[in-house]
């Protein structure tokens, strides 16, 4: 049995994809409508999530995965602790509207400073898929904007 899980953060690297996803092939690129990134923390530190947001568009990528993709995606998303399933719908430019299934964050976490190596990760998914690095850049200065921290001045 195969299922669409929909990618949005680290899942998005190709590479790290087929290590943790054997069984799982890109499907189709597209976008949660009214849905934006924000980062959310853990005692491991902070991570992408989504929220329901009028008007915020997200790049996802959809994979077909296997049941055993998913019990590792489980493991590696911290299921159902750390993050819970929900199905919604993406708007894919080749197959129209279609629903899947995607980890979203407790929504009890609180913003949270990710890592370098995570972001990269992230934005090197992002090149995988010719999504606009604009999106991640955005997720970032909101996430400095919830954290209270402030740009320092350049000279």
């Amino acid at each position: 049995m195969q299922r669409l899980y929909i990618a949005y953060g680290s899942n998005l690297n190709l590479e790290q994809m087929s290590r943790r996803c054997p069984g799982a092939k890109p499907y189709s690129r597209g976008y949660l409508m009214n849905w934006e990134l924000i980062y959310r923390g853990s005692k491991t530190g902070a991570y992408l999530s989504i929220r329901k947001k009028q008007g915020a568009m997200t790049p996802v990528l959809l994979w077909k995965i296997t049941r055993m993709d998913e019990w590792n995606l489980d493991l590696y998303e911290g299921y159902p602790t750390f993050y819970y399933k929900d199905e919604v719908m993406v708007d894919t430019a080749l197959y129209g509207k279609k629903k899947g299934m995607v980890y979203i964050m407790d929504p009890k976490r609180k913003p949270g400073i990710p890592s370098q190596s995570y972001v990269d990760t992230v934005a090197y998914g992002y090149l995988d898929n010719d999504f606009d690095l604009q999106y991640l850049r955005d997720s970032i200065k909101l996430n400095a904007e919830e954290m209270g921290i402030k740009k320092s001045a350049r000279r």
